[in-house]
């Protein structure tokens, strides 16, 4: 690893008495675990469980409530260290994976076993961040931050590779798409590398740091900022949710494309995050954001009418790589972050208005999973990714309207 063009090992960045080693095992765990769990999660949903695009979006509504609690949760918690909240978390990550191990395909079950593991999810993801820091040394935050989210990287690609391959194998020994086995299996290999997460984890040692207390902020300086994360959610969400359906409903793609496209939307993120990172300081974060969301509305044209404009066979490369293209362009969603920091006037006040950012961005979030269920039933992907398109307008004219600080 290099920082300002030195090589630099783990040790220059970790403080030597931290037991940062354990913690990064199970960082890597964790990561392997997510990427098994979510290259399944919507081809199990359709196939196995039979959720409609309609109830997709009914589904996405219940998963993402966990996003909107954890303010709550955190707040009950703030008592306990947050090495002891992170270990909670994992557990709770744990009992949603046993329940899809375990329990049958029933809606209600399942989508009751979503939400558990959402909510460990949500527990579990801000204070990977915080941890990593406490254990690096002060003035290498930022390195230990990078290598938290390699390791992230790294455990996902992995993860969806082993279910591109896991499915390929087992389709060799005769397994088809829909039986219930082969998703079985993963459930269990994730649920092995979780239980393996928590088992590295359970000895670390307490930390003194409490966990973070969430509150919200709002600052009339901030406006434009809330509403980059209104229009940046009811991106994200339509990608999110509905994405991988099109792509499996209209396109027949098994668990395998999918998880493939995810593992190389993931390496391409490691690839493109630092080179839009330095996007972001050479030309400007509004440079950024109203680019990022004009190539969003060339996305959002060939994923609603690529099947009008295309024989199928050209229609389904066209959108796998509008899956991995939209990966990428998401990544300049930091550029807000950078805006934020370009206009607060104090570290606290970034760290409170990104959260409250994060729980904007979650309220539109459900609702767009609901909306965009019903719009899709009723006209069809055309007009829900026609409309996504105009969001995405709607956020190039809105951030251009931003004006620099003068410092």
């Amino acid at each position: 690893m290099r920082i300002t063009g030195k090589r630099i090992s783990l040790k220059d960045i970790y403080r030597p008495d931290a037991k940062y080693l354990r913690f990064l095992t199970v960082l890597l765990t964790y990561g392997i675990s997510y990427g098994l769990y979510r290259g399944i999660q919507d081809n199990y949903l359709a196939e196995l469980v039979h959720i409609t695009n309609f109830e997709r979006g009914v589904v996405e509504f219940f998963r993402e409530l966990p996003g909107l609690m954890v303010v709550l949760i955190f707040a009950v918690m703030y008592r306990l260290s947050e090495s002891r909240v992170f270990k909670i978390g994992l557990i709770i990550m744990v009992a949603g994976l046993s329940g899809f191990l375990f329990a049958g395909t029933g809606k209600f079950v399942v989508v009751l076993f979503m939400v558990l593991y959402s909510l460990g999810e949500h527990i579990v993801l801000p204070l990977r961040s915080t941890i990593s820091m406490h254990l690096a040394k002060k003035e290498t935050g930022g390195a230990a931050l990078g290598v938290t989210g390699a390791l992230d990287h790294v455990g996902r690609i992995t993860g969806f590779i082993l279910v591109s391959v896991l499915f390929l194998i087992l389709g060799r020994f005769g397994y088809q798409r829909n039986d219930i086995l082969p998703f079985k299996v993963i459930f269990g290999i994730s649920a092995a590398f979780m239980i393996a997460a928590v088992i590295f984890v359970l000895p670390m040692e307490e930390s003194q740091n409490k966990s973070p207390r969430r509150r919200f902020y709002f600052a009339k300086k901030f406006s434009k900022f809330y509403m980059l994360e209104v229009f940046y959610g009811a991106r994200k969400q339509v990608f999110l949710t509905f994405a991988p359906y099109v792509l499996i409903l209209h396109y027949g793609a098994d668990a395998s494309v999918i998880a493939l496209l995810m593992a190389v939307s993931a390496a391409f993120g490691i690839v493109f995050n630092p080179l839009i990172g330095k996007l972001i300081d050479k030309l400007g974060y509004k440079t950024i954001m109203v680019a990022d969301t004009l190539i969003l509305v060339v996305v959002c044209f060939f994923y609603g009418f690529a099947h009008r404009l295309f024989p199928p066979g050209i229609a389904f490369t066209v959108v796998c790589v509008n899956y991995v293209l939209d990966a990428i362009i998401s990544l300049a969603s930091m550029a807000s972050s950078v805006y934020v920091q370009d206009i607060a006037a104090s570290q606290e006040e970034v760290t409170a208005t990104l959260s409250t950012g994060i729980s904007v961005n979650h309220v539109i979030s459900i609702f767009i999973a609901l909306m965009g269920g019903w719009i899709w039933k009723v006209t069809g992907i055309e007009v829900l990714f026609s409309l996504s398109a105009v969001l995405g307008l709607l956020n190039s004219i809105y951030a251009a309207t931003i004006k620099k600080p003068v410092h």
